[in-house]
């Protein structure tokens, strides 16, 4: 587990990305998580939810993905499996360049379906603080419209000033009414493309950020190594910190 860190001031200006990896299984289909780690370093991001991370156990002599991309990022890597199985954890993960201060997992849990969660962290709470909620919803429409009623409700619960939610929320018909309770809520997402990588037509990634006027801007990062390392194209946003300071590590 992360150690908090002391008094964390963030920057002005902080920029978060989401970024579906796919178990690291390219367009080529081979899997390659220091591929995917290159296009991280190329986001330059502070904060990155991960989606489909894959963490076999060291005895089947696979690559724990998490610990390579931190490694490789220099980031902190935070585990939030979804799935726990014999051979090893499945599921997400944020890489992030300060500790945070609180942390844990909101069960988005919908019987018969895969099981689905939210990792919801806060940093800098000295600070004025910025709340992340990163999540990976499921793949039917009725799995999706529960997992945002307790999304929604997990974030009433709090009093973080500053609130990003970011993830893939599986969203690809032109009308679906529980993104419209988050737009409600948060306020409106940008709606850009993002699957398949090579060739992006449905806009399954998404970033929220509460107040709105906090985001200075999105943009989804379509750079040919992108294209090559997932199926997912990462989104990206900067947000503005009205309190912030000079970080610290």
């Amino acid at each position: 587990m992360i150690t908090p860190a002391a008094a964390t001031r963030l920057p002005p200006l902080v920029r978060v990305a989401s970024y579906n990896v796919h178990r690291c299984i390219g367009r080529d289909g081979t899997s390659d998580p220091q591929r995917v780690a290159d296009v991280v370093c190329e986001l330059g991001a502070d904060i990155v939810a991960l989606q489909e991370v894959n963490s076999p156990r060291r005895s089947f002599g696979d690559i724990d993905q998490l610990e390579h991309l931190a490694r490789a990022t220099g980031l902190e890597a935070i585990a939030a499996p979804t799935l726990l199985r014999y051979h090893g954890r499945f599921g997400n993960a944020l890489l992030t360049r300060w500790r945070p201060d609180v942390m844990h997992q909101i069960d988005l849990g919908v019987p018969g379906r895969e099981r689905r969660g939210a990792l919801d962290v806060e940093l800098a709470r000295d600070a004025g603080g910025l709340r992340v909620v990163a999540t990976h919803l499921g793949l039917r429409a009725r799995e999706r419209r529960t997992q945002v009623a307790a999304l929604l409700a997990a974030l009433r619960r709090g009093t973080t000033p500053l609130t990003v939610l970011l993830g893939d929320f599986n969203h690809w018909t032109p009308a679906f009414r529980a993104l419209r309770e988050i737009d409600r809520q948060l306020g409106r997402a940008a709606v850009l493309r993002t699957f398949p990588a090579w060739r992006p037509l449905l806009a399954l990634d998404r970033i929220w950020v509460c107040p709105a006027t906090a985001l200075v801007e999105v943009h989804v990062h379509a750079t040919p190594a992108a294209r090559r390392a997932s199926d997912h194209l990462p989104i990206c946003a900067t947000v503005r910190v009205e309190t912030g300071a000079t970080a610290t590590s």
